[in-house]
């Protein structure tokens, strides 16, 4: 092999571990449950706080129900500002905790700053027109 061969084919391998790395880092460390995969789009609850905030945690049992007693027909995610304050820019937060609602197509319905019950969300879903059957 020629000089320049050599050279070339190191440069090739560095560049193929360099991307290796990239992609490793970019993939999620967490595994996606069978509770992740939706055959259809579904409702979203999206709850932007932080797990310091009062009225957040006070918020935490509640989306933890919901999550569990609605799974498979409504995607409940809490976004924690104190880990990523881009969330806040993202969904445009300003006072937390803020619930915004999502259609299954991905459209805004309602918002709602401050804390917020799991009858008062419930009767909200059922206000908007989205239906949410108990098993």
């Amino acid at each position: 092999m020629s000089k320049l061969t050599k050279i070339t084919t190191v440069a090739v391998l560095v560049l193929v571990v360099c991307v290796v790395i990239i992609l490793k880092q970019r993939t999620p460390t967490t595994s996606i449950t069978q509770d992740d995969v939706h055959t259809k789009p579904i409702p979203r609850l999206v709850d932007v706080g932080a797990k310091k905030c009062i009225p957040c945690k006070l918020m935490a049992p509640i989306l933890e129900e919901l999550k569990k007693e609605y799974a498979g027909r409504l995607q409940v995610d809490f976004l924690d500002v104190s880990i990523n304050p881009g969330f806040a820019e993202q969904y445009g937060v300003t006072i937390i905790p803020t619930q915004i609602f999502y259609d299954a197509t991905g459209k805004e319905l309602f918002r709602h700053e401050g804390f917020m019950s799991k009858e008062d969300i419930l009767n909200k879903w059922n206000e908007l027109g989205v239906e949410l059957k108990t098993k």
